[in-house]
């Protein structure tokens, strides 16, 4: 027994990334495109659309979001871990403002829709404004659940988490994915554009409370704008 024992060889220790070491994730470049898209959208709209009800200056809304796409272009795990780590948060509180905004702006357009207004006279405007709401919904929480999901996308590079947030169908039959596959930005904006569009859970089940209630969120601002809105938009048409 005592030769077994010695004979045993402990098992070696996972590797630990340094401040300094280079690691290498998912590329940024399908966030950049997607917020420059979003950017340029919010921009465009509010030039043909001069009257429509903006929360604060003109530059504001537009500011925080490239204020947003600097950070997670900043944070970016391959350069040194300890700068992304100090970078995450500040991406993660402008995403949240975000959020603030998306559902501010709901409430604004709500408010429009009862009291009456000169973009909900128009049913092309009404129908810019809606679904420049509905699309930033899917992408700021599309952002979220990629940031907050499993600690972040260096946390599940390392799997420092043994139980996701979110259950991917490549997660729960590892048969329809290659070894080692984990959940890039795609999947997550795919999984907020869904949540936006089902009001549920289509191919992705949430696991933990706070994913539940965000995506319950989530639902409920979308429903609010495609049921408002579009009932609204067929009174002005007709």
């Amino acid at each position: 027994m005592v030769a077994e024992i010695e004979n045993r060889q402990d098992p070696e220790p996972e590797p630990t990334l340094t401040a300094d070491e280079p690691i290498f994730i998912e590329p940024r470049w399908p966030i950049a495109l997607a917020l420059s898209f979003f950017i340029a959208l919010t921009v465009v709209l509010r030039v043909v659309e001069p009257h429509r009800e903006a929360l604060g200056p003109d530059w504001l809304v537009p500011g925080i979001e490239i204020a947003l796409l600097v950070a997670l272009i900043a944070a970016h795990p391959s350069h040194l871990v300890r700068r992304a780590r100090w970078l995450r948060p500040v991406s993660i509180t402008l995403i949240g403002v975000l959020a603030v905004v998306a559902m501010v702006s709901n409430v604004v357009l709500i408010g429009d829709l009862v009291r009456g207004s000169k973009v909900t006279q128009s049913a092309t405007s009404l129908l810019a404004s809606g679904a420049l709401i509905w699309l930033g919904n899917a992408l700021i929480f599309g952002l979220l659940y990629w940031e907050l999901d499993s600690g972040g996308p260096l946390a599940r590079y390392r799997r420092e988490r043994p139980h996701p947030d979110f259950a991917f169908s490549q997660q729960l039959n590892p048969e329809l994915a290659p070894a080692g596959w984990r959940p890039r930005y795609v999947d997550y904006l795919i999984l907020g554009v869904t949540t936006s569009t089902a009001f549920s859970p289509t191919d992705v089940m949430p696991m933990t409370a706070w994913a539940k209630l965000t995506m319950a969120l989530q639902s409920l601002i979308s429903l609010t704008v495609i049921g408002l809105v579009v009932a609204r938009a067929v009174n002005a048409f007709t």
